[in-house]
Formats: structure tokens, sequence, C-alpha cells
């Protein structure tokens, strides 16, 4: 009798080996290295398992006739936002997110938004139907059409959806579910990606939206191989602070839209609910003005938020400054200070900062420096900066203020809200067209900003 023959694989990319080894090559993590037994599988070859034998034949491209994408609305606004419009026919959609996050509430949500429109058949390898009929009642979901099957095995779960033929599948998660054609356990790189594979085949080659929902790591990032992303078609991640009720849907890939756009959700006791206006709501609790406080203009996709940055400086105890960023890069921050303490001249070394994004909102572009700044000098000196106040701007290593993106849509939102005074780069402000009612300054440094808003 033949040996079986082993390989190794990794578990955060997928990589294989012919031996075991300490890091991986391809992602460079240490330790992500497991044995697994292969396994020939003749699905794709022989055509089982409902993939389309026909051949395919090579064609001019300039003959091929271009077809708009067919889509479904989801009956959500920020969803369909997220999508590029709505759901498009055979599509294969991951939904990625942190346990409790609120993947399955939307999902389940979502398929009673499309009562009327077809089958939904709600695939669940972790819930039993009791437990997802508790939720659902919670959500007051009513669809007629909405189908339920709690299925690991994809073989039953195939043979199901070709019985029932339904418009829309959801699998959660992709992590339980196994074939039995691989050895391996459910979860590991080799099942996930043959899964996923075989779920593809299966809905391109007949017309069936399906939705993925994937665990994600303690990084943050969907668990399983890198390629399990590359397979499908839309990537979404479902983002926020656990302790606080925000949710940003974020996508990642879309082969059917736009990556740049974001979708903003409450996690309420009746679900997920829509927040429509943003920027009014992440700053409604801003009733006093106390010295530290500022507010920034961000870009979420194409849609502007306004977000409020806090920040306290205290003298340093223990002799070593400490350094603390919740929402911001926290290396962004040091370098923020040390160009504060260079080019301004505000003596920060024995200070203890903290700076602090309001609502568990992670901010990640440079158009919040001129904020951080301005916040970090206002809490020193002690002197507030005044509520209808809104700062833009990346800052430079050698304190310049630098010009941002997408600026007419900030100063709009700013006005819409309010604002009467924006602190803007002088080279954006050059190159503004439309007039405006709130006071727009143009700044060329943060000496200038720091001098307009009188915090020396």
């Amino acid at each position: 009798m033949s040996k079986a023959k082993t390989i190794f694989v990794c578990s955060s990319c997928g990589y294989e080996s012919a031996k075991w080894l300490g890091k991986c090559p391809a992602c460079n993590e240490w330790n992500t290295f497991y044995e697994e037994k292969v396994v020939n599988s003749l699905g794709s070859a022989s055509g089982k398992n409902g993939v389309n034998k026909t051949k395919s034949t090579p064609r001019k491209l300039k003959e091929v006739e271009g077809i708009e994408v067919a889509r479904t609305s989801t009956g959500i606004g920020e969803l369909d936002r997220v999508l590029g419009g709505g759901l498009v026919k055979g599509s294969l959609v991951l939904v990625g997110g942190e346990p409790g996050i609120g993947k399955s509430t939307l999902i389940l949500q979502l398929c009673d938004k499309l009562n009327g429109e077809g089958k939904v058949l709600y695939i669940s390898g972790e819930e039993s139907a009791e437990q997802v009929k508790i939720r659902a009642d919670r959500l007051n979901i009513n669809n007629d059409d909405l189908m339920f099957l709690g299925e690991t095995n994809i073989d039953n779960i195939q043979e199901a959806i070709f019985s029932i033929n339904p418009k829309l599948v959801i699998i959660d998660s992709i992590q339980t579910m196994y074939s039995e054609e691989i050895t391996s356990a459910a979860g590991t790189v080799s099942q996930v990606r043959e899964i996923t594979s075989r779920i593809m085949r299966m809905c391109k080659d007949n017309g069936i939206t399906t939705i993925i929902i994937g665990h994600v790591t303690k990084d943050g990032n969907i668990a399983g191989p890198r390629v399990l992303e590359h397979m499908v078609d839309t990537v979404l991640y479902l983002e926020g602070e656990r302790y606080f009720s925000y949710r940003i849907l974020r996508s990642v890939k879309n082969r059917f839209g736009s990556t740049n756009e974001v979708g903003m959700f409450e996690m309420k006791n009746e679900g997920m609910v829509e927040i429509t206006n943003p920027s009014s709501i992440l700053i409604s609790e801003r009733n006093d003005n106390p010295a530290g406080s500022v507010i920034v203009a961000s870009m979420e996709g194409t849609r502007p938020l306004l977000i409020e940055l806090q920040a306290l400086t205290t003298p340093s105890i223990f002799g070593f400054p400490k350094r603390t960023a919740n929402g911001i890069d926290y290396n962004r921050l040091a370098v923020l200070i040390a160009v504060l303490e260079k080019k301004a001249g505000i003596p920060l070394g024995n200070q203890d900062i903290y700076l602090n994004v309001v609502s568990g909102i992670r901010i990640v572009e440079p158009a919040i420096d001129l904020g951080v700044i301005l916040a970090a000098t206002s809490s020193y000196k002690n002197i507030s900066i005044p509520q209808d106040v809104v700062a833009i701007g990346e800052v430079g290593l050698t304190g310049e203020v630098r010009s941002v993106n997408m600026i007419e849509k900030r100063i709009k939102e700013a006005e819409r809200l309010g604002f009467k005074k924006c602190i803007i780069p002088e080279s954006n402000k050059r190159l503004l067209k439309d007039s405006y009612k709130l006071d727009i300054i143009g700044v060329k440094n943060v000496n200038e900003a720091i001098k307009d808003l009188k915090l020396r």
C-alpha cells in the first residue's frame, strides 16, 4: 500500500511546502505551517456538483457586447451605497467582521427586505434553526420566502440549493463548512479554499447571488488564506468598537462598484439602523467648549464626516512622557507632537499626551493632522477653540500645511451643519471656485493656524 502524500500549508496565506518551515516565505509569519494530506479532487475535472462542462473558445474582445449588470436593491440604503447600487445577480460577496459586531444581524435584515423578490436560503453551520428564529423574531423578520438549512457538508448544501433554486444564498459561516473530499478539519486553509471554489462555480453557473460570512483573525483580517478574498467579487468589512453602538461597513474590494464608499449603522435592539446623517450624530454631544477639543472633517469614501478630536496634556510624573492614541495611528501622533515641538516651539517633551477620536471611529487619512496639532496646543495652553471652527489639513515634517482632496465636500458639510469658520491649507483655498457662507482661512504652516486661533 502506497504511503499517503502530505504537504505543509501556511494557515495565514495558504503557501504550500514539501517540508515544515518555521517562517512562511510568502507572508513572513512564524509557526503557521501545519501538515495536511493531499487528496486529488476530481469535482472540477469530471463536471460533478453542478459544474458546467461547456468548453470555452477564444473571442475577439472588441466583438463582445458589454451588458449592464442587473442589480437588486437590498432595501437598505447604506448597504446599497457600499455595494454600488445593490446586489448583482450571480455575484459572490464576502462579509467579515469581529464576533458580535452585527454581521448575521445585518444579513438577516437584508433577507427580510427581499420579501417578494424570490426564495432566500439561509445556511448556518454555527446556529440552530431555533437560535436563528429567536433573532428573527427580535428583528421582526417576516419574509415568507426565507428558508433555513442547518448544515455543514457542502455536498448536502449543493443538493439543497439545486432543489430549491433560490435567488439568494447566505453561508454563515464559511469556516464551519467542510468537504468529505478533503481530510483536514473544517476551517483549515484547504477546506476554506475548496468550499469557496465550489460555491463560486455554483453561483456563477446558475446565476445565484451568494453572501458568505467569514470570521476574522486577531489582526482583523478574514480568517483563512488571502486567496479567499481574490476568489470573490466583493469583500465587505463591518467595523466598530464593541463598546460603542456605531458600525461602519467598508468595501475593500468590489468588481461591480467603487471601493471608496462606506455605510454607517447604529446597533440597536431592533437591529442595525441606518445613519443617513452621520456628522450631526457624531458631534451631537458637544454641548460645552472645553480646551483640547476641535472638530475635523474626514472623508470616508466620498462621504464627508465631521468628527470631534479631544486631546489632553498633563505633566509627566515618571520622567518618561506617555503618548496614547485612540482612533488614530500612534506613530502619526508621535510625529505630529515632534513637529509641534520643533516648528511651533510648544514644549511638550515633559507632557503626557492623550488623544481620542470621539464615538470610537478610527481615522486613517492625514487630513486630520491640523486638528491634532490644534487640539494638543489648546489643551497645553488651556485655551478653548471656538465651537464653530473646523480644521482641515495634512501637516508635513517641516510644519507646512499641505493640501487635501475633496475640499469642497468637506467645506459644504461644515457649512450645512452651521459652522462659521473653516481653517484649510492655503493651496486648497486658492483653487476654490464656489462661494461659501462660512469664513474660510487659508494657512501655510502650523504657526499661522495657531496664531489665527489665538492659542499662543
